[in-house]
């Protein structure tokens, strides 16, 4: 799934290429079960003006004039490209044709994602956007770390919550755990303040590098031009399982947490 840094790529091309251009044309392809049916969404985007384009955690936005707003969740395969006009592809949901004939298209080969679209005012009231936590690039170290020390969960599915912290999922928080040396299943409460910093400084640093490295591509992830991102390179534990660690040697170990593989130095990330 997309995590921050890849939709904020995605929000930075788009917003260098989209702002000023003119929704002329929606072609309501296929669209998934959760995005809004066409008849409605159609007449809130069309000969809407882009003034801005964001990103709200794993959410990309699409500022409209007059107040409307495009939402598109990527979830697991979902893509959002900006481009010249091209036929109608197998995996194509919803395509917006925009004044200089160019093509804004949200693709989706798992069906899993979706978009939406707001009227002038509506998105501020979307409940969805309410209920996520703070921005861990928006937000002091510090502050991030009182969000998980009163909590007795695992550390890892803090990390992995939306309403503790914005728009980190598995790949993000394995390696921020792996740089501040904590172990995945250590509890919140049990870290105290000094350390709770430390693994959200290094979160920070994870998610700067990699939006500086164009995010990370496993399988379905480009950017908005369609381009692959290269932070997978520099991956220390995600997906090496079995791999020795870069670090001291051991041999990294995987456990589950809040249902997902997580990946660990059982040595650099001893639990305590």
């Amino acid at each position: 799934m997309p995590e921050l840094p890849e939709v904020e790529v995605i929000a930075r091309g788009l917003g260098a290429t989209l702002v000023g251009r003119v929704v002329s044309d929606v072609e309501p392809v296929d669209s998934t079960r959760l995005s809004e049916a066409a008849d409605t969404l159609v007449p809130k985007v069309l000969g809407g003006v882009v003034v801005g384009v964001r990103r709200r955690a794993k959410v990309l936005l699409v500022d409209l004039s007059d107040g409307a707003a495009l939402a598109f969740h990527l979830k697991m395969t979902g893509r959002v490209v900006h481009g010249p006009m091209r036929p109608v592809e197998r995996h194509d949901r919803t395509r917006f044709i925009l004044d200089d004939g160019s093509l804004l298209c949200f693709a989706d080969m798992r069906r899993f994602g979706y978009v939406r679209a707001f009227g002038p005012g509506e998105l501020a009231h979307w409940d969805f956007l309410h209920r996520v936590g703070p921005e861990p690039l928006e937000t002091d170290a510090a502050m991030l770390a009182g969000q998980v020390l009163t909590r007795a969960g695992r550390i890892k599915a803090l990390l992995l919550d939306q309403a503790v912290v914005a728009g980190v999922g598995n790949i993000y928080a394995d390696e921020s755990l792996f740089r501040a040396g904590i172990h995945p299943q250590a509890r919140g409460n049990r870290l105290g303040p000094a350390l709770a910093e430390r693994l959200f400084a290094h979160l920070q640093d994870v998610l700067r590098q990699a939006i500086a490295e164009n995010g990370s591509s496993i399988r379905d992830y480009v950017n908005a031009s369609g381009d692959a991102g290269a932070f997978q390179n520099s991956f220390a534990v995600y997906g090496r399982q079995g791999l020795p660690c870069a670090a001291c040697g051991t041999t990294l170990a995987s456990t589950k947490v809040a249902g997902r593989t997580s990946t660990f130095c059982p040595r650099c990330q001893q639990r305590r």
